[in-house]
Parts: C-alpha cells; structure tokens; sequence
C-alpha cells in the first residue's frame, strides 16, 4: 500500500516513531493452556473454517441484496458499482476522503466505505446499492467485526490503535492504542474467534489481540529488513496464519498457537491480498509489484499455479464471485479492475473505474456473518 496519496501518512508514522522507543509493548508469549488444547482438540482433517463460505450458500439476509462489485476509488474519493454479469459500470458516487474498502456489515444488512481520510464510513444499502448518510469515525483505514457480532473494530492505521465500537451505533465503547504496530493494517481471526492477528506494514512485525479482554498478547517481528506485512487469512484447518509481505514477494507461515514463524512461501514480486477459493482448496495471492496472482494449495502448502495478467497490471484486494468462478480484484495503479476466471486463470473483463482503486467488495457472498475487511466470511 505504498503509494502518492499517503506519502504524508509514511511520513508521519516515521515522526511518531521516532518518539515511542520508550513505549513498552507486550512482550512474544507461549500459548496459554486454553488456547492449545482448544486448537489441538479440532478433529483433524474434519474442521473447516470456511465450511459456510462454499459456492452459492448464502445466507437469507445477504440473498435479499443485489448482485454487484463495488469498487472504492481512493484517488478519486468515490465509488463505482459494477454490475457482474455485463461489466459495466452502473453506478457511481461520491464518498469521504480516501476510501480504501468496503466491508460487509457482521449482520450482512449493511456495506460500509471506509473513508479513511475522511474520518467517516459510508452505508450501503445491498438491497439497493444506493448510499446513505456519512457516519463519523477517526481514521478509518479498515474495519473488522468481533464474532460474535457485538463490536465492530475500527483500524486507525494513522493513529495507531484499534476502536472497539458498538457494531450497531458506532458509538465508541473502548480504543486500543497499539504504539508498537505502525501502520496497523489487515487482520484474521483465530478459528474459535477469540484471537485476532494484525499485520504492522511499517514496523515490520505482527501482533495479536485477545479480543476477550480487548488487550493486545503478544508480538512477532518478522525476519527480513524492510518486511511490509498485507493481508493475512487463516487455513481452513485454523492451524497456519499465511501474511502476505509486499517486500519479502512472499507468505510469511506463522503458527497461530504459539504465535511464532514456522515457514516462508515465495509467491511473486509485492505480494499483497489473499482470498479462499469457494472450495477451500486454494488460496489466490495477488502480486501487485509483478501483475500476476497464485494460486496455492492449502494442503500442500505450494504454489500450483501462476497467472499472469496483460501488462500493466497492479492486482490489489478484491474477493470472490458466490460461484467461485470469478476473482474480483482491483487494478490500484492502472485505474481498472479485474474479472479472471478461476479455472483459466485468463482475464473474463478489464474494467476502466476511478483513480486508485482499492478494497473492492463482492456482494453478496456465502456465510453466515462477516468479519469485516472486503469480506472475511465465517
């Protein structure tokens, strides 16, 4: 996520570094009991994280919204609908400064922008596409959802904490500062969802918070000079956490349990937004820095295939069609997003949208609720 618009934002997280190295941060811990024998006592080979998320089990609510791909433009501070089934764009407003995603609301009735610059979030209506009245909130660079729907989270990347909120109001009930997470970014939760894993892009490491008690556990530098940690999902067994790291061109393998580094995946140059495929068999890795995504095998930990889209290509964050049939990704320095098709790998559409796109989301999706981002479905 390096890029023009928030060169000031890099700069001022640099400043603010600068004066915290006498902050204390929780230091890396062992698993406490609970929490080994939780994940052990997962019957192997059986468990499924994803078992809701399969092609076309979508949920009462989320069937009740129109089908269609919302993209928001962060350079352009707006929002251009997609209709899936023609390509063409539909729709299109105006949102809050720097809108970098739209995430699905925990009870799937609402979509929200996350206008980051702007300090609000703007509700969709899925049933209309239509938006309505900005709510204010600071720094909303991403937002999450507890599991059990209570709080939603908002990531304040530039102030470095994470608002718990009520999930319904968005009146603020508890903010978490995280002085030792520059640019606090992406997340995953653990498969019973009482932990959460946050990725720091800035300050190279990860960190994770027990959202029992809305305190953050421990803390995980990553190996590598330089490392910019994106997007993290958990296997669908819940016993590996991959992180993408943008610089490292790679999959960082960590050990949800312990909390400690086990492994590495090469993918390809700016490795960036990961997404389950419908069946849980694969995951698919944008590159960004090299316009081509990969797909791996979640049960042999490898890449098993690679496509490469027409250049130029910047494939950033996106999700899946309910089929599976389709990767919705956007195009963050190309102005455009991408439709591929799943079995090919080829290119179904490439759709001209507005200046930077970002965390475009597919709607609706399978599962039962949402954990936030552009759809962590559960």
């Amino acid at each position: 996520m390096i890029n023009c618009p928030r060169v000031l934002m890099v700069l001022a997280l640099l400043l603010a570094l600068a004066g915290c190295g006498s902050a204390k941060a929780p230091h890396t811990t062992t698993p406490s009991l609970h929490k080994t024998s939780a994940l052990k006592a997962l019957p192997k080979g059986t468990h499924n994280v994803y078992i809701d998320d399969g092609a076309r089990d979508v949920s009462p609510v989320a069937k009740r919204a129109k089908d269609l791909v919302y993209v928001p433009n962060s350079q352009s501070n707006t929002v251009d609908v997609i209709d899936p089934k023609t390509f063409k764009i539909i729709e299109h407003f105006n949102t809050g400064g720097l809108p970098q995603h739209v995430t699905p609301a925990w009870n799937l009735k609402t979509l929200y922008v996350d206008n980051d610059g702007g300090n609000s979030l703007t509700p969709i209506n899925p049933e209309t596409g239509k938006p309505g009245k900005r709510i204010q909130v600071e720094d909303p660079y991403n937002l999450y959802f507890t599991p059990n729907g209570k709080y939603a989270m908002v990531i304040a990347e530039r102030l470095r904490k994470v608002d718990f909120r009520n999930a319904r109001t968005m009146k603020l009930t508890h903010s978490l500062p995280v002085p030792d997470c520059a640019g606090v970014d992406h997340a995953d939760f653990s498969a019973h969802g009482r932990y959460m894993y946050l990725s720091c892009e800035f300050s190279s490491n990860m960190i994770e918070i027990d959202l029992k008690t809305q305190k953050q556990i421990a803390s995980l530098k990553l190996p590598r000079a330089g490392a910019a940690p994106q997007d993290v999902k958990l296997s669908p067994d819940g016993r590996m956490l991959y992180v993408a790291d943008m610089m490292a061109n790679g999959l960082w393998e960590i050990n949800p349990v312990s909390f400690k580094l086990v492994g590495f995946l090469p993918t390809g140059m700016g490795a960036h937004g990961i997404y389950p495929s419908r069946n849980s068999k694969y995951m698919y890795v944008s590159n960004r820095g090299e316009g081509s995504i990969s797909v791996i095998s979640f049960k042999t930990r490898k890449v098993v295939k690679k496509w490469q889209l027409p250049q130029p290509a910047s494939p950033d964050m996106g999700g899946v069609s309910v089929d599976g049939s389709t990767l919705w990704l956007s195009g963050r320095y190309d102005s455009v997003v991408y439709a591929i098709n799943t079995r090919t790998g080829k290119l179904r559409a490439k759709i001209p949208v507005g200046k930077g796109p970002h965390g475009l989301c597919v709607w609706p999706q399978p599962g039962r609720y949402s954990l936030g981002h552009t759809g962590i479905m559960r």
